[in-house]
């Protein structure tokens, strides 16, 4: 069940630009004018990613685990603890796994925030949803640690293997880290909790709506990236035009997510095994293409940064 090429064509070609920008050292900021700046805004993807609808998806049930079953709130700040506890170490040791470390745990604050604050229409499945995915990338850390490499997805193995050999700028082990966690892992974790209430209604609102406050947390988070590992980070500066190629590479990528969710839950027990096919090469195929860009051009300046400021 192959996804329309031209979709991946546009994600792909947003990245690059995002890529060759990064890599190519400090870039002098552009000027940032307001009506520049209203008018090239993430949210411009939105009418057209809130157009896309939801294919009809049966209720299968409620959401059987293995992690935070009755959706209480209290599953996320138990997540945010585990998270804060194994960023520790990582940061301590400059451990290039704590690019993606610190800025998933960010993301997750984020997330309690928006729930605490009514920002999802069903909070107990966006509880679900971020306990399962958190629990997916901390056994396939845990997996690789324990030198359980062949266990884990392809994207993850290039992700990890380029960060354990430090060969990646820090934005580069943020993208590839990133696209393993959200394209390999994000449609499984969505067909497992469930793409349809008992009321037979698409969880693809809430899932469209967190786009928005991640377009919030671009700005700090990559400062707070380049502040404490890797100078470099932050570096693309081209006023709101940066935020419109990341807004576009994360609506793309998910986008693509809930395709392949869809085709996860709709697939009979004999195509399933292509659907996970080319879910795992989609995925294999983002990562190279993020390894390819994203080489690091000085990684001892890189240690020798973050020796003095991991903080």
């Amino acid at each position: 069940m192959p996804l329309n090429r031209s979709l991946r064509v546009a994600v792909a070609a947003v990245a690059c630009a995002l890529a060759v920008g990064s890599t190519t050292g400090p870039v002098e900021a552009a000027p940032k004018p307001d009506p520049l700046g209203a008018l090239l805004s993430p949210t411009l993807f939105d009418p057209l990613v809130n157009l896309l609808a939801a294919l009809p998806t049966p209720y299968k049930g409620p959401y059987q685990g293995p992690v935070c079953v009755s959706g209480d709130p209290q599953c996320i700040e138990d997540v945010i603890a585990e998270m804060e506890r194994r960023l520790v170490p990582l940061a301590a040791s400059c451990s290039h796994d704590a690019i993606f470390s610190l800025a998933y745990l960010r993301v997750t604050q984020n997330v309690k925030n928006a729930a605490d604050n009514g920002y999802f229409a069903d909070r107990k499945w966006l509880t679900q949803i971020d306990a399962a995915f958190a629990q997916m990338y901390f056994d396939t850390m845990d997996a690789w640690k324990a030198g359980k490499k062949s266990s884990v997805a392809k994207a993850w193995q290039i992700a990890l293997q380029a960060t354990e050999d430090r060969k990646m700028s820090g934005l580069g082990d943020f993208m590839m880290n990133m696209n393993a966690h959200i394209n390999n892992d994000f449609p499984y974790v969505l067909e497992k909790v469930g793409l349809t209430a008992a009321d037979g209604t698409s969880h693809k609102a809430d899932h469209n709506a967190y786009n928005q406050r991640l377009d919030s947390l671009y700005h700090p988070v990559f400062d707070e990236e380049a502040a404490r590992f890797d100078p470099t980070f932050n570096k693309l500066d081209l006023g709101p035009v940066d935020e419109v190629l990341v807004g576009a590479i994360m609506r793309g990528w998910r986008e693509v997510v809930w395709r392949h969710a869809e085709a996860l839950a709709n697939a009979p027990s004999f195509v399933r095994p292509l659907v996970e096919r080319e879910i795992s090469e989609y995925a294999a195929g983002q990562a190279q293409f993020i390894k390819a860009l994203f080489a690091s051009p000085s990684p001892d300046k890189r240690a020798a940064y973050c020796a003095t400021h991991h903080g």
